[in-house]
C-alpha cells in the first residue's frame, strides 16, 4: 500500500519521472543504486532474456516469477509490463492483476493490442472495460496500483498520421475516464504532437525514449510527466556485448570487455536485497 501511494505521488511531482525499465534483478538493482525512485519492467527485454520473443509469448508463471524476484530485491516501487493482460476475457485479466499484485508490483503497463501478429487493436470500449476491471480488482485488494494505459493507435491505426493521432487521443480519453492514471501514446516522438497530446488529456502522459524524441528537459517543459526507457537499455547492453564479441573474434583483443567492467563483489551484491 505504501509503495503504491509512493509510486502514485511520483506522477504528480513537478518534475518528470524518468522511469528505467529492467529485465532482471541485476539490471533493476543497477537502476536503483543509481538513485532512481522507481523502476518498471520491459516486456520485450524481460521476455527475450528468457528466450521468448515479445508479444505475450512468455507464460504467466515465468513472468510473475521474475517480477517477484525483482520486487523482493529492490526497495523502490516496481511497475510491471503485462502487455495486453495475458487473457482475452475479464476473468483471465482479473487473474493477471491479482497475480501481478501478489508478486509485488504497484503499477502496471497495459496495451490495447488485440493481436500481436496482426498488429490489430481492441475496440476502445472493450479496452475501457478492461481498465475498469483492473481498477476494480486492485481496489478490492487494497492496492491502488498505477495504471499506465498504452495505446498503439498511432502505430497500428488506419489512415494518415493526423487521423491516427486523433484516434490515439480519442482512445486515451476513454481510458482516462475508465480509471487509467497515466496515458501512454506509443510511437509519438514529434515534440509538437506530444505537446498537443498533453494538452488534450487530463492525466499524466508517458513517453518512451526513442530516436528522434525530445530531450528530457524539453519533455518536461511541454508537460510530460513520465519518461520510460522501454527496451532501450537492453538494446544498449546487447550492442555493447556484440562489440565485445566482435573485438574478441576479429581483433583478438578484450579491451572493451574490461573497460568500465564491475568487479565480482559488485556483481554478487546485485543479487542481495536492498533494504
Amino acid at each position: 500500500m505504501e509503495k503504491a501511494e509512493e509510486f502514485r505521488s511520483l506522477h504528480q511531482d513537478k518534475r518528470i519521472l524518468v522511469l528505467p525499465n529492467a529485465w532482471d534483478v541485476p539490471s533493476a538493482r543497477v537502476f536503483e543504486d543509481a538513485g532512481f525512485p522507481a523502476i518498471a519492467t520491459s516486456s520485450a527485454a524481460l521476455s527475450v532474456s528468457l528466450g521468448y520473443p515479445d508479444g505475450e509469448k512468455i507464460g504467466k508463471e515465468e513472468l510473475f516469477s521474475v517480477v517477484k524476484k525483482i520486487a523482493d530485491t529492490v526497495s523502490i516501487p516496481l511497475s510491471a509490463d503485462i502487455e495486453s493482460g495475458f487473457g482475452s476475457d475479464i476473468d483471465q485479466l482479473s487473474d493477471t492483476i491479482r497475480r501481478v499484485i501478489d508478486a509485488g508490483a504497484v503499477g502496471i503497463n497495459i496495451e490495447d493490442i488485440s493481436d500481436f501478429e496482426e498488429e490489430s487493436l481492441l475496440p476502445t470500449e472493450k479496452q475501457a472495460e478492461r481498465i475498469r476491471t483492473i481498477r476494480r480488482v486492485s481496489d478490492s485488494l487494497g492496492v491502488p496500483i498505477v495504471i499506465n494505459a498504452r495505446t498503439d493507435a498511432y502505430r497500428f491505426g488506419t489512415g494518415d498520421e493526423s487521423t491516427k493521432f486523433e484516434e490515439a487521443i480519442r482512445r486515451e480519453k476513454a481510458y482516462e475516464a475508465a480509471g487509467a492514471d497515466c496515458l501512454y501514446p506509443m510511437g509519438l516522438t514529434d515534440k509538437e504532437r506530444i505537446a498537443m497530446f498533453v494538452k488534450a488529456v487530463n492525466k499524466p502522459v508517458n513517453v518512451m525514449v526513442r530516436k528522434g524524441a525530445p530531450t528530457i528537459s524539453e519533455l518536461e517543459r511541454i508537460g510530460v510527466k513520465r519518461l520510460s526507457l522501454g527496451p532501450t537499455a537492453m538494446y544498449a547492453s546487447i550492442g555493447l556485448l556484440r562489440r565485445i564479441a566482435q573485438e574478441l573474434k576479429q581483433e583478438g583483443r578484450y579491451d572493451t570487455l574490461l573497460t568500465g567492467a564491475i568487479t565480482f563483489d559488485e556483481l554478487n551484491a546485485l543479487a542481495k536485497p536492498k533494504r
